[in-house]
């Protein structure tokens, strides 16, 4: 088939250039004409990545200025139901020749990620339904109060479940306005719903106390609502905070052509993509290579609430719904300040229809502090470099939770990958009684609880330092043992390479301070005389709480150890594997581990598991200060010398800060 002119258009496209809705609509065409007269039911419409092998040839000319070869095929990919059999489907699809690669159902067990549609739905079904609006009508709420619900993803607890569930989370809206904070009025019932045919399954009653016993739903006994919108506060607000206004007189120091950024001697493209948000490629020092792709790869969210249906309750955010999917539309001067450059994004609704997600990422600099500095202390001469940052920025809202994901490179070579994690705890009943409280959960005011919980992220490296032949070793610092002749006195200590050849994992230690380190053992640093690399400066965190055999931790496997290595294969981007929505096991780095593969100076994949063990406090609620999180790559023997001398100093000419007087009403006598 001749491509079409509207295909044809899409030529200019970068390989990794996000999705556009021209394609969105060409995929609806491309499935419709192959299956004729099939009703359709839309999860996912989005680009499918160019095959490494394609496309690493056409980044090296783009690199180094020489004429382009063939592009790699644009190809989408399509995960959709039939209406008229309930089956679901993925598809790949080709747009140049407008004809599909493969159309293939895929198992019964096999549930996709949820979309805005379904959810939407499914609240409005519940809200509707005769056995919740009874339910609603035994709690006997005062005049003025209504009920909402959250759907949840419905998890897993059973070997032999194949039905696509929901599970509808109730809480009361105290008063009638957009923020009235329902998270702080949790009811004691909890309806379940198949997604597909909308029937009601089952009404769960929820445990309010210690043991997992349930009641039926009784007549609602007032508490306080916990507010956090500014204008349903109690207290007034601060009067002494003044504006803090970042001024750029001359713009930013960035340049971009569509997604092509670059930035002091850093040069790379923004990708977005309904699953992973924001994504990193090509990135580029000076002309050289770093990393080929940087993005988080999932995250998982199980809660430590033994009792059913909590027990349930792990959400995998990427997987189950998606970081793109649930991505803010930001804001000048409330998510980024400055000079701010914004990317946009594309989703489809259930319909097949485009979606767009405007102002999905942003983009601007900072000042984070002092870069380098040293003083000369015989004539106290000083040479001091501010340390400016380009932050790429996405904040998702995964129902009452909110997570601001950001990639920080500064001038020195470093990459700073930060999460921050806000919005509202998820939150349980408890009967509002003196002393009532449980072992497994904080209480955040009356009546509401808030379970213990992780947040545990996984972020997919795929290197290129320097080339894509790669290995990563870990390297701990050890004592050398007390020798007459090398070490005497005991005072010296050396460090440890460990290789890891074969494809798995391994641990921190921070009695050893273990450093990862992805070298490139084909390229020797001239000053150190040992293989260029960046280390990955991470944090010491808790892997996964959950007991061996249970569902939380078959299903989650990337979160028992810190640091995966896999070989290279083109259809593997996340930790968890690609459906995770209802699943049963890991498909994902277990199970690519298990293969044994040579890992050693090849073209590999490094899996880094971090996170947050969060038990709540009272100050976490009803809105949650930001908990931040990060790790680093930072370049070891990858330069000869710090590469940021050039930074010009930091100068009160250039800067134009100003000094502070002192009220004059102040009685300096007492300072």
């Amino acid at each position: 088939m001749s491509p079409s002119p509207t295909s044809a258009g899409l030529s200019k496209l970068h390989p990794f250039d996000p999705l556009t809705p021209v394609e969105i609509k060409l995929a609806v065409s491309i499935l419709e004409k192959a299956l004729p007269g099939v009703p359709l039911r839309y999860k996912r419409i989005d680009v499918l990545e160019p095959i490494k092998k394609d496309a690493v040839p056409y980044l090296d000319a783009e690199r180094r200025g020489s004429p382009l070869p063939k592009k790699p095929a644009r190809l989408l990919f399509s995960y959709f139901h039939r209406k008229d059999t309930g089956g679901f489907f993925k598809a790949v699809l080709n747009v140049e020749t407008m004809t599909p690669v493969f159309i293939k159902e895929l198992p019964k067990d096999v549930q996709g990620p949820a979309d805005i549609d379904e959810l939407i739905e499914i609240e409005e079904v519940c809200m509707r339904h005769p056995a919740v609006l009874a339910e609603i009508e035994k709690m006997q709420l005062p005049d003025g109060y209504t009920v909402c619900n959250d759907p949840w993803i419905y998890g897993t607890d059973s070997d032999s479940e194949t039905r696509r569930l929901a599970q509808c989370y109730m809480y009361i809206i105290e008063v009638d306005h957009p923020e009235s904070n329902h998270y702080s009025l949790p009811c004691a019932f909890s309806p379940v719903f198949n997604q597909v045919t909308k029937e009601l399954v089952r009404i769960d009653q929820l445990p309010t106390g210690v043991d997992s016993k349930t009641q039926p739903t009784q007549p609602w006994k007032p508490v306080k609502c916990v507010h956090y919108a500014h204008d349903l506060l109690d207290e007034p607000l601060r009067t002494d905070l003044k504006p803090y206004i970042v001024n750029q007189p001359e713009g930013a120091s960035f340049s971009v052509s569509g997604h092509e950024v670059s930035w002091q001697k850093w040069h790379f493209r923004v990708g977005f993509t309904n699953r992973d948000g924001l994504v990193l490629y090509n990135v580029t020092y000076d002309g050289r290579q770093t990393f080929y792709r940087l993005s988080m790869s999932e995250m998982t969210v199980p809660y430590g609430d033994p009792r059913a249906p909590f027990h349930r309750k792990q959400a995998f955010d990427a997987g189950d719904v998606g970081f793109g999917i649930t991505a803010n539309q930001l804001a000048l001067g409330c998510d980024c300040l400055g000079h701010i450059k914004y990317f946009d994004g594309y989703r489809t609704d259930s319909k097949g229809n485009p979606v767009h997600l405007k102002n999905v990422i942003c983009m601007h600099e900072q000042d984070n502090g002092i870069q380098h500095k040293h003083t000369n202390y015989r004539n106290n001469m000083a040479t001091v470099v501010r340390n400016r940052e380009l932050v790429v920025q996405m904040i998702c809202t995964v129902s009452n939770y909110e997570y601001i994901l950001a990639w920080i490179f500064d001038q020195a070579g470093n990459i700073e990958h930060e999460i921050r994690a806000t919005g509202i705890l998820s939150t349980m009943p408890i009967d509002n009684e003196d002393g009532l409280k449980v072992p497994w959960g904080t209480n955040v005011g009356p009546g509401v609880m808030a379970a213990y919980h992780q947040h545990l992220f996984s972020v997919r490296i795929d290197p290129a330092i320097d080339g894509h032949n790669n290995t990563l070793y870990y390297e701990d610092s050890v004592p050398i043992p007390v020798d007459k002749d090398l070490n005497p006195f005991g005072m010296g200590y050396t460090s440890k390479q460990t290789v890891l050849k074969k494809a798995g994992y391994a641990d921190l230690s921070v009695e050893k301070n273990r450093v990862f380190k992805i070298r490139n053992d084909s390229k020797i640093n001239d000053v150190s005389l040992k293989p260029v690399a960046y280390k990955l400066h991470s944090v010491p965190s808790q892997m996964l709480l959950m007991s061996e055999g249970s569902f939380a931790r078959k299903r989650a496997a990337f979160s028992e150890h810190a640091m995966w290595v896999t070989k290279h294969q083109d259809d593997e981007l996340y930790a968890a594997g690609e459906f995770t929505n209802q699943s049963r096991v890991d498909t994902g780095l277990s199970e690519w581990a298990s293969r044994n593969d040579d890992v050693e100076n090849t073209d590999i994949v490094v899996w880094h598991t971090f996170g947050l063990t969060h038990n709540p406090r009272p100050e976490d609620f009803p809105v949650m200060p930001s908990e931040r999180i990060s790790f680093m790559l930072k370049p070891d023997g990858f330069f000869t010398k710090n590469p940021a001398l050039d930074v010009p100093p930091s100068t009160q000419s250039f800067n134009q800060s100003s000094l502070h007087e002192d009220s004059c009403c102040s009685d300096k006598s007492k300072l």
